[in-house]
């Protein structure tokens, strides 16, 4: 009888999780990249961030999701450490909130809820809709689940065994308070250990007090997740903000342990139904909190500055700046974060062809070897992308997260492509050049700049298409490299003129200067590679355009077996 009490108590917690997750998946997956923008956009004020965090946690259905998110903001600096602990002050408060709707009787609405989510998710035209049916699917599986764990646990108060041993583990406030953090870490979830704790009092399988002490634990064990997630070790100021939420936590737990045999009577007078009180304890435990520590933050912050001191800035210019570890299993904030890293990439492949032009224009042989170091760099960087897309990949990605991460690859090989090409073509007719004391005509230095400003401008609009995916920039970049091609041949054209008239400088560097207008339309053609994607998308690829466009890009849409 026992062993199949236990069984059925480990199914209902396990659907319960499943439910948590679906909830927490379709709410980041309809909402994401919003969600984190209405979050940066509160962070400048404590009650604000209070609030903010409140709200977000209350969708998501995870204070560990809230806190990664917010530790991201804080590693980059775009908020405050006070402001960040405001926002889990708010996030503590907002997981109570689903348990205490769940506190009620409202088991009879799971099957309202099954056939709304279904004919949402099979039935939604968009996505966002089948989004929502899934987070609908997710709060009736709660619900479900917690009917399992009660009809599982009513007729096991005829199983001493049972009795027994929850009460063996459960007599002392300590132990219990050890065995629900423990509970909590191992589930990610606070919400599923306080439910279960609900359904152990309303069974009366553990006294009053035991489930007080067993709701500190699970809000203890819900402050270990980031800090194991969140921080890291080569970095002690990304442990600030952790460690603040967990000493909140501990301070909480260490003020009401002493306290909870009186607090477990005065809830009894006024609330025999102990699922109700202990979810109502839950909540005012929360709220105590967020009261008391709102205006200790400031100090608070100071004292963990001084304990984790920020690292040295890394003197590796290879090294990823945006690729955060903790956040992949959020996969908006993780391909937005490769997407931030691609454009760091971008940025150098940038420089080095400014700077690659200006060695071929001024003789400058240092400004040369700068370029073929900077190489380097975007090696490095390209390899970290992929790597960091391959480990989200291996998790589950709609069709649209798989696609965009498909197009941040191939915008990341691209570049790469790019690079290369300075660094082994145009690095070397600019070391030719040098070495052999050239000099560009005048009309063919003007040619060559102009036609490198073109490259520079499409770069930048790539940028931006990247970005935003609009379609008049993707349809302009396409349309440039139509006009550039026609530009090269006419730049040609007026070379071979030159070497007609027989002007000494035109001799002596006619082939620098074909390779340099051959290596620059190359550059421009792997530049424009991220127009075709976006117009695939918008059903505008003509036949010319599929024909021209970088099969990296456009016959690959599943992320996952692109990378494999």
């Amino acid at each position: 009888m026992g062993t199949i009490v236990l069984l059925d108590l480990m199914g209902g917690v396990a659907l319960l999780l499943w439910g948590l997750h679906m909830v927490h998946s379709g709410i980041l997956r309809a909402f994401g990249p919003e969600l984190r923008n209405v979050l940066s956009k509160t962070l400048h004020n404590r009650f604000a961030a209070f609030a903010a965090g409140l709200g977000l946690t209350a969708l998501l259905q995870s204070s560990t999701a809230t806190a990664l998110m917010t530790a991201s903001f804080t590693s980059e600096g775009i908020v405050g450490l006070a402001s960040a602990l405001a926002i889990m002050l708010g996030a503590n408060v907002g997981t109570t909130l689903i348990v205490q709707l769940l506190s009620f009787n409202i088991a009879a609405a799971a099957p309202v809820l099954f056939v709304i989510g279904v004919v949402a998710f099979r039935g939604g035209a968009r996505t966002r809709i089948k989004d929502l049916g899934r987070v609908v699917i997710g709060l009736g599986l709660m619900l479900v689940a917690l009917h399992v764990l009660l009809d599982t646990l009513a007729p096991a108060e005829n199983a001493p065994g049972v009795r027994v041993l929850l009460g063996a583990v459960t007599g002392d406030p300590v132990l219990c308070i050890l065995i629900a953090a423990a509970l909590t870490w191992a589930a990610h979830s606070s919400v599923a250990t306080v439910l279960l704790i609900m359904s152990l009092a309303y069974s009366h399988f553990v006294t009053p007090v035991a489930a007080l002490a067993l709701v500190l634990g699970a809000n203890l064990g819900s402050a270990l997740n980031p800090i194991f997630e969140g921080g890291r070790r080569d970095d002690p100021a990304s442990y600030r903000f952790p460690v603040g939420n967990l000493f909140n936590r501990l301070v909480g737990v260490a003020l009401v342990t002493p306290l909870l045999n009186p607090i477990a009577e005065i809830l009894r007078s006024f609330q025999p139904d102990m699922a109700r009180a202990t979810a109502e304890f839950h909540f005012a435990f929360n709220l105590a909190l967020a009261l008391i520590f709102i205006g200790l933050l400031d100090p608070m912050a100071w004292a963990l500055e001084k304990v984790f001191p920020a690292r040295r800035q890394s003197t590796n210019p290879a090294a990823p700046l945006y690729l955060d570890e903790s956040v992949l299993e959020t996969p908006s904030l993780a391909l937005a974060d490769a997407c931030r890293e691609t454009l760091h990439m971008g940025d150098v492949v940038e420089v080095m062809l400014r700077q690659v032009m200006v060695a071929l224009m001024t003789n400058d042989r240092a400004l040369a070897g700068e370029v073929s170091r900077m190489d380097n760099v975007v090696d490095r960087l390209d390899e970290a992308i992929k790597l960091y897309l391959t480990k989200l990949t291996r998790g589950s990605l709609d069709d649209r997260e798989g696609r965009r991460a498909m197009e941040i690859i191939s915008f990341a090989i691209n570049l790469e492509h790019v690079g290369d090409i300075i660094d082994k073509n145009l690095s070397e007719v600019a070391a030719k050049k040098i070495k052999r004391k050239l000099q560009f005509s005048s009309e063919g230095a003007a040619e060559l700049t102009a036609f490198h400003k073109r490259v520079l401008d499409s770069l930048k609009t790539a940028f931006a298409v990247f970005i935003s995916a609009d379609v008049n920039d993707a349809r302009a970049l396409i349309s440039e490299k139509a006009r550039l091609r026609y530009a090269e041949i006419a730049a040609a054209e007026r070379h071979f003129e030159r070497l007609r008239e027989g002007r000494p400088e035109t001799l002596e560097t006619t082939s620098l200067h074909l390779d340099v207008l051959r290596d620059l339309k190359r550059i421009h053609s792997h530049i424009c590679s991220v127009a075709y994607p976006v117009l695939e998308a918008a059903g505008q690829m003509s036949a010319a355009d599929v024909a021209e466009s970088d099969p990296i890009t456009v016959a690959a849409p599943n992320a996952k077996s692109a990378i494999r």
